[in-house]
């Protein structure tokens, strides 16, 4: 029977719960892959099925797992994606929703500076890897990104050409990498465009940007991206759904 580390005075369901999800973030199941069902569970830690039940219940409360009708519980798959469209309206002429282009500047290994090094949990000044990633609605530049990464986890992008792999980068960490951005916490603040981003935005300086600052963790809540998006203010708008 696999041990159960961590406080033994815990219920058993928390010490399965903890267990549980740091087999999920070492990729014992994948995103979209069905865990194995409460009986199996049960049987490998010989436990009651109710108290495995428990410890699935607490991960599923918490987005980490999601159960499906008739077909079992599964690793819950975040989708990013569409996350600009709270935050930023970017349409077509006719006004229909659109996703801008990606394209990548630069991928470059550079010590960390303070405020990455602080949110992603490294001593600054270490090894890390620099993103610089704009967005485009046709020829016009409409968001600016910088993205940190902690460099002993992201070594193979330093390694492939990622503008020939899609517009999308948490799939490309997890095929290349094996780091599965699960969750994520935003912070949205404005400031005025400085000289560099002036010219990446094609804006004048000083123009009002909005900046989302985006931490994402893996299922164990271990920092792995740390960015800084800005983008045209005339693009901005916020929406929440208040019940």
């Amino acid at each position: 029977m696999p041990q159960l580390s961590g406080d033994a005075r815990l219920p058993r369901y928390q010490l399965l719960r903890d267990h549980l999800l740091a087999q999920i973030a070492n990729n014992r199941w994948r995103p979209g892959e069905a865990i194995a069902t409460e009986a199996a569970l049960a049987s490998e830690f010989e436990m009651s099925v109710g108290t495995v039940r428990k410890a699935v219940d607490a991960l599923v409360a918490e987005g980490v797992l999601e159960r499906q009708q008739g077909r079992g519980t599964f690793i819950r798959r975040p989708q990013f994606h569409s996350s600009l469209f709270r935050f930023f309206r970017f349409e077509t002429a006719n006004g229909e929703r659109v996703m801008p282009d990606s394209r990548i500047l630069c991928v470059e290994p550079v010590p960390a500076p303070s405020a990455a090094a602080h949110a992603l949990g490294v001593p600054v000044g270490a090894d890390a890897i620099r993103i610089l990633r704009i967005r485009l609605l046709g020829a016009q530049p409409v968001l600016a990104e910088e993205i940190w990464l902690p460099r002993h986890l992201f070594q193979p992008l330093l390694e492939v050409e990622l503008n020939q792999k899609g517009p999308l980068l948490y799939p490309i960490y997890e095929e290349l990498c094996g780091q599965v951005v699960a969750f994520a916490e935003e912070v949205l603040t404005a400031e005025a465009a400085d000289e560099a981003h002036a010219q990446l935005l094609q804006l004048p300086v000083d123009s009002p940007v909005v900046v989302i600052e985006r931490l994402a963790r893996d299922y164990a809540g271990k920092p792995l991206e740390w960015r800084r998006s800005r983008g045209h203010a005339q693009h901005f708008r916020y929406r929440v759904d208040i019940r």
